[in-house]
């Protein structure tokens, strides 16, 4: 009885916050048995998107999200014995979270493309087509040389072993994977902005390790002020044709000078042209601003990470450190359904990259990064007139730039696989749809139909033949811990 009236009473006062915040994200109350102090995580709640008629809206066109957060993000709630908050379930980031085994670019390019159409397994009278994207893949040794500036905050609400402590670790892990040639520079922001470590050759890690290791936490939070800051020494230290990248690690939880979402925004996308990328990577709960993190990123020409325990470390750090090495920047989709083929469709996720067809064409439209070996994917749930194999269903187009040019090139796939049933498809489009429908469960989406997680479990159970560092096989075990 006791825990229940600690339930309402943080109801109460998380309502009350919200309402008189006069914004649209949503703050959320925890579980005061498992985390100490209150939730004031900050989400941003998106409607879904709904079917729409192909004979009406025969053009559906977005921006890539390279993102993985969300999912990483999930998984701290689920191993607190928690279902995520709704409103933090971005479906399309559970879904590139992971790794799919699609081919390599032709030569001349640095992205490729495929597609399959199987049975929608919560709606059999439904198909599922599937949208996949790599960008190439570029040895370790050929990587172009980095120059990185580490923007740390160091504010009090920092002060944590699953926020400072965890970033240390990972910064440290990201110094012994450099090449000699690469830069490294480190920024701090608490009360005020300081240069802990100017631009220094990555061959001194020692020295890079030593200041890494003087990190502590105390103070308000300046983050604008450490993002213009570690802009500027980016600038000075720009490598032509480099890897030019600002890694801010934060709870995101600003609070000196510009600190509302909108005016952080506004400030990254006057610093985006300068050709230096923006990655992000969130830690902690309690004070979370996800939406903030999610939406600088996003405008940054980034991606964002969210880190919760020692094995993601060594998937952002590690594993799939190309990812920050960008090959195709700006990098938009446009599918061209054919009305004869498919009465409606609906995107699965994507929610918030949604953009006017006429963006596809227009250069100056900014839109989302792929890196070196980075897959994307994207779902659509779709209801077809015929399945006659001859026939195109649609048409895929994919527009993107080369990472130092400012013109567009534009790729096409016309989709005329024949749709299979989902145990027929292949195991990347298998994995895919099991997550997807993972993150439609957790978000209790309208559109989840018969989906339950036995039947995620075991769609993503027969889709384990590629798994290079068991991210999938984990996948499934955190099925397991949901109640």
């Amino acid at each position: 009885m006791k825990t229940i009236t600690h339930f309402f009473a943080l109801f109460i006062l998380v309502f009350f916050v919200s309402c008189q915040t006069g914004e649209d994200d949503i703050y959320l109350g925890g579980d005061l048995g498992e985390i100490s102090g209150t939730y004031n995580e900050k989400y941003k709640d998106y409607d879904e998107n709904p079917f729409l008629k192909v004979n009406e809206f025969p053009k559906s066109t977005f921006s890539i999200d390279a993102d993985g957060a969300s999912y990483a993000n999930m998984r701290r709630f689920v191993y607190l014995g928690q279902k995520p908050p709704k409103a933090s379930v971005r479906t399309e980031e559970y879904v590139n979270y992971f790794t799919y085994d699609y081919p390599e670019p032709e030569s001349g390019e640095n992205v490729s493309l495929s597609s399959d159409i199987v049975t929608c397994p919560w709606n059999e009278e439904h198909h599922i087509l599937r949208l996949g994207m790599k960008g190439k893949t570029i040895p370790k040794d050929q990587l172009s040389p980095s120059n990185y500036v580490f923007l740390i905050d160091v504010s009090g609400s920092m002060n944590s072993p699953d926020k400072l402590g965890i970033l240390k670790k990972g910064f440290k892990q990201l110094v012994d994977e450099l090449n000699p040639e690469d830069r490294i520079a480190i920024v701090t922001y608490a009360g005020q902005v300081g240069v802990l470590l100017p631009s220094t050759n990555a061959s001194e890690k020692d020295k890079i390790k030593n200041a890494i290791d003087k990190l502590g936490a105390g103070g308000s939070t300046a983050g604008a002020a450490g993002i213009t800051t570690a802009y500027e020494i980016a600038q000075e230290n720009f490598i032509q044709d480099g890897n030019n990248r600002i890694i801010l690690g934060t709870d995101g939880d600003f609070n000196v000078g510009v600190s509302s979402t909108d005016d952080l925004v506004k400030l990254i996308e006057k610093k985006r042209k300068s050709g230096i990328y923006l990655t992000v990577l969130g830690v902690g709960g309690g004070n979370l601003n996800d939406h903030m993190m999610e939406q600088i990123a996003n405008k940054g020409n980034g991606n964002y990470e969210y880190i919760d325990n020692a094995s993601q470390i060594q998937k952002v750090f590690v594993y799939e450190k190309s990812k920050f090495h960008t090959v195709a920047k700006d990098a938009k989709i446009q599918i061209t359904f054919n009305p004869d083929m498919v009465d409606a469709y609906r995107l699965i996720g994507y929610e918030n990259r949604k953009l006017d067809d006429e963006d596809f064409e227009d250069d100056e439209k900014d839109a989302g990064e792929i890196g070196a070996t980075q897959t994307i994917t994207a779902l659509y749930e779709v209801v077809l007139k015929s399945t006659d194999a001859s026939a195109e269903y649609a048409n895929f187009d994919f527009r993107y730039k080369f990472p130092d040019s400012d013109n567009s090139r534009i790729l096409n796939l016309s989709i005329k696989n024949r749709p299979v049933g989902i145990t027929a498809g292949s195991a990347e489009t298998r994995f895919a749809v099991s997550v997807a429908g993972f993150g439609l469960i957790l978000r209790e989406s309208e559109y989840k139909g018969s989906l339950d997680l036995k039947m995620v479990k075991e769609l993503a159970g027969s889709s384990l033949s590629f798994d290079p560092n068991g991210y999938r096989k984990e996948f499934v075990e955190l099925i397991g811990k949901i109640n």
